[in-house]
Protein backbone atom coordinates (compact mmCIF):
# COMPACT_ATOMS: atom_id res chain seq x y z
CA UNK A 1 0.00 0.00 0.00
CA UNK A 2 1.59 3.65 -0.90
CA UNK A 3 1.51 6.26 1.30
CA UNK A 4 -1.16 8.31 -0.70
CA UNK A 5 -3.81 5.19 -0.27
CA UNK A 6 -2.46 4.69 3.77
CA UNK A 7 -2.96 8.61 4.17
CA UNK A 8 -6.77 7.88 2.21
CA UNK A 9 -7.02 5.17 4.65
CA UNK A 10 -6.06 6.80 7.66
CA UNK A 11 -8.73 10.03 6.94
CA UNK A 12 -11.52 7.41 6.25
CA UNK A 13 -11.01 5.50 9.55
CA UNK A 14 -10.89 9.63 11.42
CA UNK A 15 -14.33 9.80 10.00
CA UNK A 16 -16.01 7.08 11.21
CA UNK A 17 -14.54 7.24 14.50
CA UNK A 18 -15.88 10.89 14.59
CA UNK A 19 -19.28 9.64 13.55
CA UNK A 20 -19.69 7.17 16.33
CA UNK A 21 -18.37 9.43 18.20
CA UNK A 22 -21.32 12.18 17.07
CA UNK A 23 -23.86 9.78 17.82
CA UNK A 24 -22.65 9.08 20.82
CA UNK A 25 -22.51 12.05 21.91
CA UNK A 26 -26.20 12.31 21.04
CA UNK A 27 -26.98 9.66 23.07
CA UNK A 28 -25.03 10.51 26.13
CA UNK A 29 -26.37 14.75 25.59
CA UNK A 30 -29.78 13.71 25.89
CA UNK A 31 -31.08 14.86 29.67
CA UNK A 32 -31.17 11.96 32.50
CA UNK A 33 -33.54 12.31 35.66
CA UNK A 34 -30.32 12.07 37.61
CA UNK A 35 -30.67 15.23 40.38
CA UNK A 36 -28.53 18.10 39.65
CA UNK A 37 -25.27 18.36 41.35
CA UNK A 38 -25.73 21.37 43.65
CA UNK A 39 -22.09 23.37 43.86
CA UNK A 40 -20.94 23.48 47.83
CA UNK A 41 -20.01 26.98 48.71
CA UNK A 42 -16.62 28.48 47.53
CA UNK A 43 -13.27 26.96 50.16
CA UNK A 44 -12.03 29.95 49.42
CA UNK A 45 -12.64 33.82 49.71
CA UNK A 46 -12.70 34.81 45.36
CA UNK A 47 -14.31 32.07 44.10
CA UNK A 48 -17.47 32.22 42.54
CA UNK A 49 -20.39 29.67 42.87
CA UNK A 50 -21.32 28.15 39.76
CA UNK A 51 -24.58 29.36 39.01
CA UNK A 52 -25.50 26.35 36.19
CA UNK A 53 -26.89 23.38 37.84
CA UNK A 54 -24.66 19.95 36.96
CA UNK A 55 -26.16 16.57 36.86
CA UNK A 56 -24.02 13.94 38.49
CA UNK A 57 -23.76 12.64 35.06
CA UNK A 58 -21.85 15.79 34.25
CA UNK A 59 -19.82 15.36 37.35
CA UNK A 60 -18.59 11.82 36.94
CA UNK A 61 -17.72 12.79 32.79
CA UNK A 62 -15.54 15.98 33.91
CA UNK A 63 -13.84 13.98 36.59
CA UNK A 64 -12.98 10.94 34.13
CA UNK A 65 -11.62 13.75 31.70
CA UNK A 66 -9.59 14.91 34.56
CA UNK A 67 -8.58 11.52 35.93
CA UNK A 68 -7.45 10.80 32.15
CA UNK A 69 -6.05 13.94 31.15
CA UNK A 70 -3.73 14.82 34.16
CA UNK A 71 -3.75 12.02 36.48
CA UNK A 72 0.05 12.26 37.57
CA UNK A 73 -0.07 16.26 37.52
CA UNK A 74 -0.85 18.89 40.10
CA UNK A 75 -3.47 18.88 41.51
CA UNK A 76 -3.85 22.66 40.05
CA UNK A 77 -3.14 21.01 36.79
CA UNK A 78 -6.02 18.46 37.74
CA UNK A 79 -8.42 21.60 38.38
CA UNK A 80 -7.32 23.61 35.06
CA UNK A 81 -7.84 20.79 33.08
CA UNK A 82 -11.58 20.56 34.03
CA UNK A 83 -11.80 24.67 33.97
CA UNK A 84 -11.05 24.36 30.60
CA UNK A 85 -13.91 22.26 29.80
CA UNK A 86 -16.06 24.80 31.74
CA UNK A 87 -14.63 27.70 30.00
CA UNK A 88 -14.98 26.47 26.54
CA UNK A 89 -19.28 24.92 28.06
CA UNK A 90 -19.60 29.01 28.28
CA UNK A 91 -17.77 30.30 24.86
CA UNK A 92 -19.82 30.69 22.06
CA UNK A 93 -17.51 28.86 19.80
CA UNK A 94 -17.97 25.47 21.52
CA UNK A 95 -21.07 23.35 22.82
CA UNK A 96 -22.43 24.44 26.00
CA UNK A 97 -22.52 21.27 27.48
CA UNK A 98 -20.47 19.45 28.96
CA UNK A 99 -20.93 16.07 26.78
CA UNK A 100 -21.05 18.31 24.25
CA UNK A 101 -17.29 19.56 24.79
CA UNK A 102 -15.82 16.05 25.79
CA UNK A 103 -17.13 13.96 22.84
CA UNK A 104 -16.90 17.07 20.40
CA UNK A 105 -14.91 15.31 17.16
CA UNK A 106 -11.41 15.12 17.73
CA UNK A 107 -11.10 17.96 20.78
CA UNK A 108 -9.46 14.94 23.42
CA UNK A 109 -7.34 12.19 22.79
CA UNK A 110 -8.50 10.20 26.12
CA UNK A 111 -12.25 9.88 23.90
CA UNK A 112 -10.44 8.38 20.50
CA UNK A 113 -8.29 6.36 22.87
CA UNK A 114 -11.32 4.64 25.64
CA UNK A 115 -9.02 6.37 28.84
CA UNK A 116 -12.65 8.04 29.22
CA UNK A 117 -14.07 5.20 30.02
CA UNK A 118 -12.18 4.55 33.30
CA UNK A 119 -13.45 5.56 36.34
CA UNK A 120 -12.24 8.49 37.76
CA UNK A 121 -9.96 8.67 41.56
CA UNK A 122 -10.91 10.58 44.49
CA UNK A 123 -8.14 13.47 43.10
CA UNK A 124 -10.29 14.05 40.09
CA UNK A 125 -13.97 14.56 41.01
CA UNK A 126 -12.01 16.74 43.66
CA UNK A 127 -10.53 18.94 41.19
CA UNK A 128 -13.78 18.93 39.04
CA UNK A 129 -15.95 20.09 42.18
CA UNK A 130 -12.93 22.84 42.44
CA UNK A 131 -13.60 23.75 39.09
CA UNK A 132 -17.39 23.58 38.95
CA UNK A 133 -17.34 26.05 41.91
CA UNK A 134 -15.32 28.36 39.94
CA UNK A 135 -11.51 27.65 40.64
CA UNK A 136 -9.77 28.41 37.47
CA UNK A 137 -6.13 28.69 37.76
CA UNK A 138 -5.94 28.93 33.98
CA UNK A 139 -7.34 32.50 34.08
CA UNK A 140 -10.02 31.67 30.89
CA UNK A 141 -7.66 29.25 29.36
CA UNK A 142 -10.00 27.60 26.04
CA UNK A 143 -6.75 25.17 24.90
CA UNK A 144 -4.10 22.83 27.10
CA UNK A 145 -1.69 20.34 26.01
CA UNK A 146 1.94 18.62 26.83
CA UNK A 147 4.55 20.01 24.39
CA UNK A 148 5.94 16.46 24.74
CA UNK A 149 3.13 14.72 23.33
CA UNK A 150 2.00 16.86 20.78
CA UNK A 151 2.27 17.35 17.25
CA UNK A 152 -0.38 20.17 16.72
CA UNK A 153 1.32 22.99 14.96
CA UNK A 154 -1.87 25.13 15.43
CA UNK A 155 -2.44 24.37 19.12
CA UNK A 156 1.57 25.29 19.82
CA UNK A 157 0.31 28.72 17.89
CA UNK A 158 -2.23 30.01 20.74
CA UNK A 159 -1.25 32.34 22.99
CA UNK A 160 0.37 30.57 25.91
CA UNK A 161 -1.38 31.63 29.22
CA UNK A 162 0.28 29.42 31.72
CA UNK A 163 2.45 26.11 32.25
CA UNK A 164 1.08 24.07 35.02
CA UNK A 165 2.95 20.71 35.70
CA UNK A 166 3.29 19.29 32.07
CA UNK A 167 0.51 20.85 30.51
CA UNK A 168 0.71 24.23 28.58
CA UNK A 169 -2.88 26.31 28.87
CA UNK A 170 -3.43 28.56 26.00
CA UNK A 171 -5.71 30.89 24.87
Amino acid sequence: MDKFSRQILNLGIIFVVGVVLLVLWADWSTPRSSPPVQPKPPAQEGLSSWRTSFSEADLDLLARVVRAEAQGEPYDGQIAVAAVILNRVRHPEFPNTIPGVVYEPLAFTVVSNGQVNKPADASAIQAAHAALNGLDPTGGALFFYNPAKTRSGWVRSRHVVKTIGKHVFAS
